[in-house]
């Protein structure tokens, strides 16, 4: 079979409540916007979780994440020790939240100096076989949007931004694909390599449901079905 949809998410802690604390209702329409995404991929066979580590590395479904050094000790999911970097972190628990949250899952890291074609490579490998894939694929833009952000405002990180955003929306994966690492590790754009490997991914119809930067950093939520 292959992929038959894809949810694409930002990975703020701050998504979660227990994180953001007081601030946490300023993300109530990023955080509804991410379950109406991944309530989709509730039809698929498997679920594959996408986003950015240290290493490429792939985990099971017993995998565990931890709020705990983001001031959340008390939230957790996964049978298993937490070992899961923070974008993956995030996607397990917003899938402990949604419709889709009893399909078979893995999670995938890949290296934030991996390659276009790489990346690609890993997409294609993902929908071999048999099974009706769903991917989760989990990507902050630019943290470099606004004199506020976490690293200071870039000329060309809106521009890049809203390229993403369309090609999101469209669900071009010509235009995902052909990304330029150097540029978005200038900018601290920390999903270019998951959404390279959703890159590999065609014959779906994108939506953009959210993109916004409230804190200086560009936050994406689309679905593709």
């Amino acid at each position: 079979m292959s992929v038959v949809a894809a949810a694409v998410c930002p990975h703020p802690p701050l998504l979660v409540p227990e994180v953001a604390s007081g601030a946490a209702p300023e993300l109530d329409d990023l955080r509804a916007a991410c379950l109406t995404a991944i309530d989709r991929l509730a039809d698929a066979d498997r679920l594959v979780v996408v986003g950015s580590g240290p290493s490429r590395g792939q985990y099971d479904a017993s995998a565990g994440g931890s709020f705990a050094p983001y001031g959340a000790p008390g939230v957790r999911f996964g049978a298993g020790d937490p070992v899961l970097p923070l974008s993956l972190a995030v996607g397990g628990w917003l899938l402990e939240q949604s419709k889709a949250a009893a399909v078979p899952r893995t999670y995938l890291s890949v290296a934030p100096d991996e390659s276009p074609a790489q990346c690609f490579a890993l997409g294609q490998e993902i929908a071999q076989g048999n099974d009706r894939v769903g991917l989760l694929v989990m990507g902050d833009g630019s943290a470099r949007r606004s004199e506020h952000s976490p690293v200071h405002l870039h000329p060309r990180a809106e521009i890049f931004d809203h390229t993403v955003a369309a090609a999101l929306a469209l669900a071009d994966a010509t235009t995902l694909a052909a990304l330029d690492p150097d540029l978005a590790t200038e900018l601290h754009a920390a999903g270019r390599a998951p959404w390279q490997v959703l890159a590999a991914t065609t014959g779906l119809t994108g939506e953009l449901l959210y993109h916004a930067a409230p804190y200086g950093v560009g936050y994406f939520v689309a679905t593709w079905t």
